[in-house]
């Protein structure tokens, strides 16, 4: 290769590193090579002698992406990891998988897609899956550590690129078990990139280097033009050559073979040929010469340009409608025209391939896999741009009829839907009911896989051709429900114009409202989720489906940051359900609303458990009513355990809380549902005191959630969640940081926060001195609950707070806040709830009642689960009494709980006019 040595050596300076990590022991030395350059700068060739080089020591998986290939889901991954995993015997291969092989594998294309009724896969789980299954095979392929490399990474499907992502961002300090090698076309210029533009910016930044190639240099194109013609090539020649290419890699060897073909003397009199042999190579030039080679040959051409990797003599003759034998002469022709090649032909350049069956990926190391003819026969286009050249230059009716005819010889074959979609996706609109059918198909195989997006533009290309009556508002409903998760707006749109529409049957009436709801609510709209399932249930007659309604009516309305009238809501869900047992699904999601309304009022906790109790089944959510079950969502299950976990149940939340984290793992379901799970459990650790722990959980939340997006619910509920644990560590430096990196404060989102977000601030903001804005915060949390009949002192410890803060300067006003608290704590009946009020009124007392009031605090918060309450109970106790011994027990527990209990709160001063034991 001429000029390329700095991008050499970067190559083989990084797969030195690997293989020296691997040989030593330790950590193996991977990481990202991005390489950058134009259209036939030589980026395949220098993929090629990379793959040669490390050939020797590596295993080495190649892939491409494709112009005509970029929607069809996990093509590049298969071709890389297929091969691959064709090493292992079948045990094995289950080894790699681990837990999720049913995940994984339909994406891979080693199993079949669930059937139609299976939950739609995560994405993130499956991204997450195929990164740690590429970690296990790098482990096992440690003596000869993975290399992949990834040409035309500009045309790799979005979910490939989002899988690489994943994987080299398992790492932080950037050294993976394998070395990641992308070559592309330079990115568009700008801030705002989106897509697959943008994923390859995001691996470019973690890159060990990022190379653009270079055009070639006058001299090193004459080297080329002396090496192929002679060495009597003459400076003129050389000069023009050089001109006419700008130094192309690509298009000076073209142009070079044309020379010789046509046995053009390299010599000043014969520079003047070379700009219209140098046409030829290009775009319109290449399409003449394409035609030059007759009809039957061009239309193979076409045909090949068109089936892409399924480019079989089989499959093209039945798309030419010629015999094989044909195809094959025509084959010839175009190999002659330096136009297209066989797969023989490239393992020429580049080794043994991997077995059949498989995309268009090779292997180097090992045994040599056995290749069958009509594998060694498959045909690609010699370059990208010849490609993009000849499916430029058919017509735009014969490139959407060829599709056509494709989409049917593919079906014939026993290709699935999702094969076939991408043809279909080409295909002019005429009302073929069967078209809608294949297209709605291939949707369900895309979300089997966790590839939403591709089951989208399957479902709104099936909207365009159009379905019948009886089935449009079904695919409406279908195109809903495949961007619930990706795109809530447009789920909000498609379902609402189903349920404008006939044709729904009752029960996707009901499931297209439910999901309007979840749409509604996820993009920040409760109100209105709230009244859209309130319309719906009173159309809906009584029963199952009614109730179903009536627990997502109650649910969002209850979410709600701001509702107009919450103690009527309250009554009437009281009142719904009063006679309830528990004796289906429906009535346990109620009574599990009820319960966390309960709760959140302040009701007393024996009837927030008996209702939660009532709403499981043996301690455990009912069959139908778990965490990953579509038809209720996770909501149920956590509103329960929310509910437990502030009626001094911890024990019982974790039950279910640990459950949610298993249940979403073996789902695949590691984006925000794993991350709201590690907060649930970060809230019981905390509730049990165990401090740490609960930091733990919490900053794993949010290192989940933050890889999904940014600002969601469960940024909001996590990040309150670890300013107050980390306030309670006496981090306050730590817990503003939080603060101020997830923008927690106004303006509060419009659903409620986990728990009461005004309240944790104005705690936050004690604890930095600002006592002023402080009071502001905490005024304005007691309007905003008051006013809806919600006074559960440890969800919302405003009062607690507040009283605190107006001691020193209005002592009146805060014992009257204080002795609300109380009366409050009192009904909510919980050792944590009556100790933590009566630590505040103690505040309020005078010596000999402080103390007495202290006491009996102590003795509620040591029957509590709540361990950190119950050493700032002692703590205060031993202040007031002057008690070393009682000091150091109280600084022992703080200890335990992981808090420093440095800081002295007004209680203290209390402490001066009681002598020391």
């Amino acid at each position: 290769m001429l000029e390329r040595d700095p991008e050499l050596a970067a190559a083989a300076h990084a797969v030195d590193e690997l293989v020296a990590g691997a040989e030593a022991g330790g950590p193996v030395r991977g990481g990202i090579l991005v390489y950058r350059g134009e259209a036939g700068i030589g980026k395949t060739t220098l993929l090629r002698e990379i793959r040669r080089t490390a050939g020797d020591r590596c295993t080495v998986l190649t892939a491409r992406g494709g112009e005509t290939l970029t929607s069809v889901p996990f093509h590049v991954t298969r071709q890389l990891l297929q091969p691959a995993l064709d090493r292992f015997d079948e045990e094995d291969v289950r080894l790699l998988f681990g837990d999720h092989f049913d995940l994984l594998a339909p994406a891979l294309g080693l199993a079949p897609p669930p059937p139609p009724s299976a939950a739609p896969a995560d994405p993130q789980g499956v991204r997450d899956g195929l990164a740690k299954l590429l970690g296990r095979l790098a482990d096992r392929l440690r003596d000869r550590p993975p290399v992949l490399l990834v040409d035309d990474a500009h045309w790799a499907d979005a979910e490939s690129l989002a899988w690489l992502d994943a994987f080299t961002r398992i790492r932080r300090d950037r050294r993976l078990p394998a070395l990641v090698v992308l070559a592309h076309r330079p990115l568009a210029e700008g801030p705002h990139r989106t897509g697959v533009p943008a994923v390859l910016a995001a691996l470019a930044d973690r890159a060990v280097v990022t190379l653009g190639l270079h055009a070639l240099t006058l001299g090193a194109t004459a080297a080329l033009a002396r090496e192929t013609l002679g060495e009597h090539a003459d400076e003129p020649f050389c000069r023009e050559l050089w001109t006419v290419t700008s130094g192309n890699p690509y298009e000076t060897v073209e142009l070079l073979a044309k020379a010789r073909d046509r046995m053009l003397e390299p010599v000043a009199g014969s520079a003047s040929l070379l700009r219209g042999l140098g046409a030829e190579a290009r775009g319109g030039g290449l399409v003449a010469r394409l035609e030059e080679l007759g009809a039957g040959p061009t239309r193979l051409a076409w045909t090949i340009a068109v089936l892409g990797a399924d480019s079989t003599p089989r499959l093209l003759a039945s798309l030419t409608g010629t015999r094989e034998s044909e195809v094959a002469e025509h084959t010839e022709l175009l190999r002659q025209a330096r136009i297209v090649t066989t797969k023989a032909d490239r393992e020429a350049r580049t080794g043994p391939a991997a077995k059949p069956g498989r995309d268009s990926a090779t292997t180097t190391g090992g045994d040599p896999a056995a290749t069958t003819p009509e594998e060694s026969a498959h045909l690609e286009f010699a370059h990208p741009l010849i490609a993009s050249a000849v499916y430029g230059s058919m017509s735009p009716a014969a490139r959407t009829a060829m599709h056509g005819q494709a989409a049917w010889a593919l079906t014939a074959a026993g290709h699935g839907p999702a094969a076939v979609s991408r043809h279909l996706l080409e295909v002019h609109p005429e009302e073929d009911q069967e078209v809608v059918r294949q297209l709605r198909a291939a949707a369900v195989e895309h979300l089997a896989v966790g590839a939403p997006d591709a089951a989208r533009r399957c479902l709104e290309r099936a909207l365009t051709e159009p379905p019948g009556p009886d089935a449009y508002a079904t695919v409406l409903y279908e195109l809903g429900c495949a961007s619930l998760l990706t795109a809530p707006a447009a789920t909000v749109r498609h379902l609402s114009s189903a349920l404008d529409l006939p044709g729904l049957g009752d029960d996707l009436r009901i499931d297209a409202t439910y999901r309007l709801a979840q749409a509604l609510a996820h993009n920040n709209q409760l109100r209105e989720a709230a009244r859209v399932l309130a319309t719906e249930a009173v159309r809906t007659p009584p029963g199952t489906d009614r109730r179903r309604l009536q627990a997502a009516n109650f649910m969002y309305e209850g979410f709600q940051a701001v509702e107009e009238d919450g103690p009527g809501r309250s009554r009437r869900l009281a009142d719904l359900t009063a006679n309830f047992t528990g004796a289906d699904n429906s009535e346990r999601a109620l009574l599990t609303v009820r319960g966390f309304d309960a709760m959140m009022r302040g009701e007393p906790a024996d009837e927030v458990v008996r209702l939660c109790d009532l709403a499981l089944v043996d301690g455990i959510p009912a069959r139908g009513l778990g965490w990953t079950d579509a038809t209720w969502g996770f909501e149920i299950p956590a509103l329960t355990g929310i509910a437990y976990a502030f009626s001094d149940r911890p024990d019982r939340a974790g039950i279910l809380f640990t459950e949610a984290v298993r249940a979403f793992e073996i789902s695949g379901w590691s984006g925000a549902h794993l991350a709201f799970a590690h907060t649930l459990l970060g809230l019981v650790h905390r509730r049990r005191g165990n401090l740490p722990k609960a930091q733990h959980y919490l900053e794993e939340g949010l290192r989940l959630a933050d890889r999904v997006g940014n600002g969601l619910p469960v940024h909001w509920d996590t990040a309150c969640l670890l300013v107050d644990t980390l306030v309670a560590r006496g981090r306050t430096a730590e817990a503003r940081s939080v603060a101020d990196r997830y923008s927690f404060g106004p303006p509060w989102p419009g659903a409620i926060v986990l728990p009461d977000g005004p309240s944790v601030l104005g705690r936050l903001l004690l604890a930095e001195g600002r006592v002023e804005e402080a009071v502001a915060t905490l005024e304005a949390a007691s309007e905003a609950l008051v006013g809806r009949g919600r006074h559960h002192v440890v969800w919302a410890p405003w009062p607690l707070d507040l009283a605190r803060a107006l001691a020193p300067t209005d002592p009146d006003r805060a014992a009257g806040i204080a002795a609300g608290a109380r009366a409050h704590a009192a009904r909510i009946g919980t050792p944590t709830a009556l100790g933590e009020a009566l630590r505040c009124a103690a505040l309020l007392a005078d010596p000999p009642e402080s103390r007495r009031l202290l006491t009996e605090a102590v003795a509620h918060l040591a029957a509590s689960p709540s361990r950190y309450e119950e050493a700032r109970g002692r703590l205060d106790l031993a202040r007031v009494t002057g008690s070393r011994a009682a000091l150091a027990e109280a600084t022992a527990l703080a200890t335990a709980c992981g808090a420093s209990l440095l800081t002295t709160d007004a209680v203290t001063a209390r402490a001066s006019s009681h002598p020391p034991e």
